[in-house]
């Protein structure tokens, strides 16, 4: 079966190359368009060059850990992450940039919502088959390489007696552990320089362009539209592609982990679970994946190849469901070809061979479930965003307090969705039906992402018809376009904090088996005291965490956004010509700036998720770590809703505004809308996202680090 992951990886690669190759081709328009699209292009390649060469300096420090201190395979492991996550970001990125003009000029020439929709779409699917196939090769190349170097199938073999440290180890979870985290470094900074980056353009193109100068969203003479557009590139596109391979990555080796971890603890216990049971448990995953990537290109081609409707919403849900459907027919295939003449009952798979599949169903549901309520919290078409809009009649204070209570509002059912599918995995196959619940969840990811990267692209192309004055039916069409795209990123956004539950519980899992050590088999039970002093401190700790977390990022955009406001106001005083368009505003002046505030701020929220569950174990204890993945854990999940639904409402009732509704554009109720949008900004475009990174993040470096910090901290040293 191995053979059918080769397959999906080579599909996924040279189909992505197919449709950069078939874009590219497409016209990009006349030669002001052109131009504008260079601008953004060349923004958007500095910012990511530079704060790829920072991400290396730190890459570089890692590995030198993870091979002095771990083992060299988890410092090469490591390594292979951050490239598979770097060049899918900037692969989709790339695409994005030279799609935005190709789909600007599409509308220009058919006048068709349905054809245009196809030209941004095609643009985004490079994205996201380059997410599934990069995402797929790099975890192939460990399970090649080092899968069969180390013996990952044979549960005699997962253990190598000891290290330099003299402290017990499994190889293999160690290895995946590193892959993991290579591409959490990348998600992690992607996100975070990407969020910064394109809210502080954004913020400061909307509070001096559009309140107070009065003029339209991506005009011309507005000196930060450029760079708004630019940071649509790097924050929705590079930094999503970045974020969802993360998450997707992090499902697949949560449940690798613990079956390792099963196995170990079944030998040590002395009755060890069948051989041939544990290698279809660590295979499983990536078979699974595999076939819902095959089910992600089938779902891309059809909306590629087919006659497209003026109905965008629709044509993008075909594509979601065809994926989902598919991999839900294809996944129980594998499920029966590799558990159907095993004895499943010796790990506790309830229903039999299926139980694992039936799991991954419960994931895909969910998935849907809390997608369709993000819709519902974020969507002008529903009662909670036409609230906010019709709030905007009242100003900007109501507009704000109805904001603030949907976005708190829309927390309680998909944690409800999360609690109720992980109790039914659970019942299925235990801790290795919730990891696969994440898997579910994220197995037609390659389609999940393409949905989403097609908004950003849309976006781009209505500012480049904006500022190249095509005219308003143009607009129209990319408006429209970019609507759908706020609603389907808001969808994307609750599947990566959906699966960032399923799999930090999962990697938890794994952390309180590697936590046990040698004491493993010896009356050990996965349990975590939540009254120990440590446990409860540690807990208190993370659920405070992901809230300084987030206060860092806001004022992270604050300041950067600080100093667009200041640029944009100085051109306005200083060159008069630019309000009555005979001058043009300095774009990269703009573009330097949104840059140089994202690089210098992005560094101590990144490093936090990092350095913090190794500070706090080699003080503390594994303990005090323990609590604080469980209270980050359930402090972020909740703040992650929160953040992404609340800006994801004022974004669309702004819109519902500037459709001519409350008085439409330039309107009090559309001024009160867009200080709206803008204070919802950084919530769902820097914030949310993170957040879901943070989680995973925590959890895979606790992971790599417990058996050492175990042996080595400070309440050892003292006793205590």
């Amino acid at each position: 079966m191995i053979s059918l992951v080769i397959i999906a990886v080579i599909a996924a690669l040279a189909f992505a190359a197919i449709n950069f190759s078939m874009v590219k081709k497409k016209s990009p328009g006349n030669e002001l368009m052109q131009e504008i699209a260079g601008y953004i292009k060349d923004g958007a390649d500095s910012f990511l060059i530079h704060e790829y060469k920072i991400i290396a300096r730190i890459v570089v420090l890692i590995v030198v850990l993870l091979a002095v201190v771990v083992s060299w395979q988890s410092a090469a492991a490591f390594v292979m992450g951050t490239v598979m996550s770097a060049t899918a970001g900037w692969v989709g990125m790339r695409m994005a940039t030279l799609a935005n003009v190709r789909v600007s000029n599409e509308a220009h020439v058919t006048r068709s919502l349905g054809s245009t929709l196809k030209v941004a779409f095609q643009g985004g699917s490079v994205m996201g088959l380059s997410v599934g196939g990069f995402a797929l090769f790099g975890l192939l190349f460990i399970y090649v390489i080092f899968g069969k170097l180390m013996g990952q199938v044979n549960p005699d073999q997962l253990v190598i007696h000891t290290n330099w440290l003299g402290i017990n180890d499994i190889p293999f979870t160690m290895t995946v552990s590193g892959y993991a985290l290579g591409c959490s470094i990348i998600a992690m900074f992607n996100r975070v320089g990407g969020g910064i980056y394109t809210k502080a353009a954004d913020m400061g193109a909307d509070l001096v362009g559009k309140t107070e100068a009065g003029i339209p969203e991506d005009d011309p003479r507005n000196p930060a539209t450029i760079a708004d557009n630019v940071g649509d590139n790097v924050g929705d596109v590079a930094g999503l592609g970045s974020d969802l391979l993360e998450s997707y990555v992090g499902s697949l080796i949560a449940s690798i982990i613990l079956s390792a971890y099963m196995a170990y603890t079944a030998i040590k216990s002395g009755n060890p679970i069948n051989p041939e049971l544990i290698s279809a448990m660590i295979q499983f995953p990536l078979f699974f994946a595999a076939v819902g990537l095959l089910s992600s290109i089938v779902g891309i081609f059809i909306l590629i190849v087919k006659k497209v409707s003026d109905k965008p919403h629709r044509e993008l849900n075909i594509t979601t469901w065809v994926s989902a459907g598919l991999t839900l027919a294809s996944g129980a295939v594998v499920t029966w070809l590799l558990f159907k003449d095993l004895d499943v009952s010796e790990v506790g798979f309830t229903i039999g061979t299926f139980s694992p599949w039936l799991a991954a169903v419960l994931g895909i549901v969910s998935g849907i479930v809390i997608g369709q309520l993000a819709e519902y919290y974020t969507s002008y078409h529903f009662k909670p965003t036409l609230k906010i809009s019709e709030s905007s009649r009242e100003g900007t204070a109501l507009t704000i307090t109805q904001g603030l209570s949907v976005g708190m509002n829309s927390v309680f059912l998909p944690v409800l969705v999360l609690a109720v599918a992980t109790i039914g995995a659970n019942a299925l196959a235990g801790l290795y039906g919730v990891a696969m619940a994440a898997i579910g969840m994220l197995s037609f990811v390659a389609a999940t992402v393409s949905v989403d990267t097609y908004g950003p692209i849309a976006d781009n192309a209505g500012g480049i018809s904006e500022m190249a004055k095509l005219d308003g039916e143009v607009r129209d069409i990319t408006d429209e376009l970019d609507s759908v795209g706020n609603t389907t990123a808001a969808i994307g956004k609750g599947f990566a904090i959906g699966s960032a539950a399923f799999a930090a519980l999962s990697l938890f899992a794994s952390y309180l088996y590697a936590q046990g050590g040698v004491e493993i088999g010896k009356d050990f039970k996965l349990v975590l005291n939540m009254i120990d002093t440590m446990t409860l401190a540690g807990a208190l700790v993370g659920g405070a965490l992901p809230w300084l977390f987030s206060g860092i990022l806001i004022e992270a955009v604050a300041k950067a956004a600080r100093a667009m406001v200041q640029e944009v106001r100085r051109q306005f005083k200083e060159i008069p010509g630019i309000l009555t368009g005979k001058t043009k505003p300095d774009y990269r002046q703009c573009i330097s700036i949104s840059s140089a505030g994202a690089l210098k701020e992005m560094k101590f929220p990144a490093l936090i998720s990092v350095l913090m569950p190794i500070v706090s174990g080699f003080l503390f204890g594994p303990r005090f770590v323990g609590g604080l993945l469980i209270g980050t854990t359930l402090s972020a999940i909740m703040l992650a809703l929160f953040t992404a639904n609340s800006g994801g409402a004022w974004d669309n009732a702004k819109k519902y505004v500037e459709t001519g509704h409350h008085g439409g554009k330039g309107s009090n109720a559309h001024k009160a809308a867009v200080v709206g949008d803008t204070v919802g900004d950084p919530l769902k475009d820097t914030v949310g996202p993170s957040l879901d990174i943070l989680i995973k993040i925590m959890a895979t470096v606790s992971l790599i680090a417990v058996s050492i910090f175990s042996k080595f901290n400070l309440m050892v040293l003292f006793g205590g």
